[in-house]
């Protein structure tokens, strides 16, 4: 059964392979617990009669006694309302008691952003070390100014190809979240870093089997998440006094700059795939903190 809801996530849903991981691993997690025993694998015992709002709840409360944070706690709660859902609908269960569950809600908690300075200052720093033409530093500038530019998750970046983006129009064609698709613009800086890698950087360390990747390693394969976290983890070193972000961070930056610029609210949630105007809000109050900053600092009367 769980084999059979693993493939329907990733065939009939379209979720990433995390999430995949994340929901399949929540409920064996509850399904360990209500049975006492392991389930994982296709013959797994039938759920009827044995999982209902009780299991559930107490499931969650077990979890939370072990001091699993609110914010996991709710995705917990979404994965065991998505698999009832997904056993009443299959037979497994005569009703969906994860209909009934309240989530807890998230912790929401303020994201760290680069002032528009720590953000010029990045730029300029790591502009310096690409006007070296050095391949690794024109591919590295390409990143920064790419994220800052597009606000794009850092697998999204990974996952771009060269075909994806238009230099001409200035913008990229991103694949994320549940494989939905969305044209991101950028600005001249970012044009002309990613045409300087790819004119004269990528050539450098491509080879006869790189796959057609925008962005590459040293020995020619396709750039992974972990590489560019260290990337912008280390670019941010040479900006004094800028928190230690890595690539959410510079998505976090361009919203925020974004907002403060005087872009609504629903064209951000467009440019950065946000599935609800929720999330694009959660900037909102980043914002108003500045700006409450600068009256106190500022304001005779503050």
């Amino acid at each position: 059964m769980v084999d059979a809801y693993e493939r329907h996530l990733r065939a009939e849903r379209g979720l990433s392979p995390h999430t995949v991981r994340a929901y399949v691993g929540d409920v064996v997690s509850l399904l360990g617990h209500v049975h006492g025993l392991d389930v994982v694998g296709s013959g797994s015992p039938p759920v009827q009669g044995k999982l209902d709002l009780a299991g559930l709840r107490a499931w969650l409360a077990a979890q939370r006694t072990a001091g699993t944070g609110r914010t996991t706690l709710a995705r917990r709660s979404a994965a065991a309302r998505t698999f009832t859902a997904w056993a009443h609908r299959r037979g497994y269960l005569s009703s969906d008691p994860g209909a009934r569950l309240v989530a807890p809600k998230r912790q929401r908690t303020l994201p760290s952003v680069l002032r528009q300075d720590q953000a010029d200052d990045l730029m300029r720093a790591s502009q310096s070390g690409a006007a070296e033409r050095n391949a690794v530093a024109m591919r590295d500038h390409a990143i920064v100014e790419l994220l800052y530019a597009t606000g794009i998750r850092v697998s999204e970046l990974c996952g771009l190809d060269v075909d994806d983006v238009d230099m001409d129009l200035r913008v990229v064609r991103v694949i994320g979240k549940g494989d939905k698709e969305r044209t991101v613009p950028f600005g001249l800086p970012a044009q002309r870093a990613v045409r300087d890698w790819l004119t004269d950087g990528r050539p450098q360390l491509a080879s006869a089997n790189s796959p057609p990747a925008l962005l590459i390693g040293v020995r020619g394969g396709r750039l992974q998440p972990s590489s560019v976290r260290r990337i912008v983890h280390d670019a941010l070193k040479a900006v004094p006094g800028a928190p230690d972000l890595g690539p959410h961070g510079l998505r976090h930056t361009a919203a925020t700059h974004l907002l403060e610029g005087g872009a609504d609210l629903r064209s951000v949630q467009e440019l950065l795939g946000h599935a609800t105007l929720a999330t694009t809000q959660l900037y909102t109050h980043v914002t108003v903190e500045r700006l409450r900053a600068v009256h106190d600092q500022a304001h005779p009367r503050s």
